[in-house]
């Protein structure tokens, strides 16, 4: 066993033990569904959206290197800069690079997931720079040590009364504080960071290609203060975020914000289309936009995982994965955890390393069942389970014990043979690894071809 899958046994089954997180997430997920209902009426057709936006993403990203050209040309037109980073080496180089030219001491870090997955900010605190996460979650995590727990909601597995003991360790607040009065607390922290920063970094929720501009979809307006007050804005997206046109937005904006967090739209949304021009009194003097592919375009090459590249982030999947719910976000070990984070880890890293998140599924088709685009995800997680067998990931354990229940299932005479003791003993003994986390198999003392028979054949 690998030490990246022993890793999320262990920490799965810790978490799954731990009722009191289970009760936290429980809490933050229920009000969650208690609201998105209510934001899906302002469709007229809510599934129809839901098609007509994977058309979207299914044209950008059939025609992804044509509408990255697009793009490049018209931000760079205004004056921004695209920096093409292959891996995260190559994006962490460039962001180093900038911050040498303008000696840069201090960042203001909006929320974003690819800079999570490249380790940004370890990678900024090594070389003696502070990066500061300016949204209310991450910066809670940021505080606690901690990564992202989930895509949209950072810190989702901790209640108030663990972020008030959070700030009185660390910031040396009153250890009682409501949720208003630490809000509060973090915003006059936060504030006087954006003055000092020399540079401000962002993701995009989406590049949009036929006016080159970065959109971003935020609650807390910390997004807009970090591209406009900083002297320099960098942005760090996949290339997986193109939308056609400004005109998508109509229908994406929407459809992010209610199946994100419940809302008919969120609270501030904002398109950057470069740096501040000759006539505008505002805004950051230089921009550079950093398009990572880090493995996508192995995705993109995959006509059967492709889909999984239509992924808007909202975070539906996991809020309504069984598995998601019991086990939590920190388990997966990687940057996207939850149904999506199984479908794309093992293609955007290594399948052998990492099949054993698509295992990690009832394959129940909830996360199918709420994608606001519509993507197949338990569709995908079994092509990778059949892809890691063919590329030879699977153990000769696993192969082997898979074969014989095989042949047993597909010959009747087999499945007959013996009686329920033994088929007990045999596949929960013989087989230990099935019962190390799950319950013992239990056979029925007949089967059901041996009820048939005795019902409704003739003796003879």
């Amino acid at each position: 066993m690998s030490d990246i899958l022993s890793s999320f046994m262990a920490k799965s089954t810790i978490k799954a033990a731990d009722l009191e997180h289970r009760r936290k997430v429980a809490f933050n997920i229920s009000r969650y569904d208690a609201v998105v209902p209510v934001g899906k009426q302002q469709f007229h057709d809510v599934h129809l959206a839901r098609e007509r936006a994977k058309n979207v993403k299914w044209r950008a990203i059939e025609m992804l290197d044509t509408y990255l050209e697009e793009f490049e040309s018209n931000i760079t037109r205004r004056g921004a800069k695209v920096i093409w980073a292959e891996d995260a080496k190559q994006a962490l180089e460039a962001v180093m690079k900038i911050c040498e030219e303008k000696n840069c001491k201090t960042i203001v870090k909006s929320k974003s997931m690819v800079t999570e997955e490249i380790h940004l900010n370890d990678y900024l605190e090594k070389k003696g720079i502070e990066s500061v996460e300016t949204d209310l979650g991450e910066y809670i995590q940021q505080l606690d040590g901690e990564p992202p727990y989930h895509i949209v909601t950072p810190a989702m597995h901790k209640s108030k009364e663990d972020v008030a003991k959070l700030f009185y360790d660390k910031l040396g607040t009153a250890p009682n504080l409501s949720p208003s009065e630490l809000t509060l607390i973090a915003r006059e922290k936060l504030r006087t960071k954006y003055v000092e920063a020399e540079i401000g970094i962002t993701g995009a929720n989406f590049l949009i290609a036929d006016i080159g501009g970065i959109a971003v979809t935020e609650n807390e307006g910390n997004a807009r203060l970090s591209a406009s007050f900083p002297k320099t804005h960098i942005v760090i997206a996949g290339i997986e975020k193109l939308i056609p046109s400004m005109t998508d937005l109509a229908l994406f904006w929407p459809l992010l914000a209610t199946y994100g967090t419940g809302q008919r739209i969120t609270v501030y949304n904002t398109i950057v289309t470069g740096p501040k021009q000759a006539n505008e009194v505002d805004g950051p003097e230089d921009m550079y936009v950093i398009l990572l592919d880090n493995g996508r375009t192995n995705i993109l090459a995959n006509e059967k995982t492709r889909e999984s590249l239509y992924c808007i982030r909202c975070g539906a999947c996991l809020n309504a994965c069984p598995v998601y719910k019991n086990i939590g976000g920190h388990a997966y070990g990687t940057t996207y955890s939850g149904p999506i984070g199984s479908v794309i880890t093992p293609q955007l890293k290594e399948m052998g390393d990492w099949k054993h998140l698509s295992y990690a599924s009832s394959l129940c088709g909830n996360c199918t069942e709420v994608c606001a685009v519509k993507i197949n995800l338990h569709e995908l997680l079994l092509e990778n389970r059949h892809e890691a067998v063919e590329e030879g990931a699977a153990t000769f354990s696993e192969k082997f014990a898979w074969k014989i229940w095989k042949k047993a299932s597909l010959s009747r005479k087999m499945m007959n043979m013996g009686n329920q003791k033994m088929k007990n003993w045999a596949v929960n003994k013989m087989f230990k690894g099935w019962t190390a986390h799950r319950a013992p198999l239990d056979f029925p003392a007949k089967t059901f071809n041996e009820l048939w028979k005795e019902k409704y054949e003739p003796k003879k």
